[in-house]
């Protein structure tokens, strides 16, 4: 199946896999290893992890609750030095995104989750956007600029 290429387009992946927890460092990973043809700083790849860490245990820990499923992720390299990263799940949604992007804001401060997931992403990528219907899932769309041409710019 040929995909359409976006304006821009240099090179896309996608990843599903079972929202479990090994798989967040499987990610993390992967995301990484296809960024590094961008010729990213250290820097600038260590922040795409940690926020690709976060968006995928927010799917391991929240999505699904009592029940299974996946997770995809969709990177796509940009002329420029852009990246996106879209992480998306088929889980139960998030009642009010904005709620949830406030900082400390957690659904399971049982477990002693700290609520900082959505700031963590906001303050490692340039930018940051929450799609969410409750019953539907959810989808984090990140993006960074890296690499030598996003010095020059």
């Amino acid at each position: 199946m040929k995909s359409r290429k976006m304006r821009g387009e240099i090179n896309r992946m996608a990843l599903r896999l079972p929202a479990i927890s090994v798989n967040e460092g499987v990610a993390r990973a992967v995301v990484a290893a296809f960024c590094a043809q961008m010729n990213p700083s250290a820097t600038e790849l260590a922040d795409i992890k940690c926020a690709v860490s976060e968006a995928v245990t927010n799917c391991i820990v929240h999505a699904y609750r009592e029940s299974e499923g996946d997770f995809y992720i969709t990177v796509i390299l940009f002329e420029g030095g852009l990246v996106r990263v879209a992480v998306r799940d088929r889980g139960c949604g998030i009642a009010d995104v904005r709620a949830a992007r406030a900082p400390l804001f957690t659904t399971d401060a049982e477990h002693e989750r700290s609520g900082m997931g959505f700031v963590v992403m906001e303050n490692f990528m340039d930018s940051l956007a929450v799609f969410s219907r409750e019953g539907k899932g959810t989808t984090v769309v990140m993006t960074k600029r890296v690499g030598v041409s996003a010095e020059r710019e």
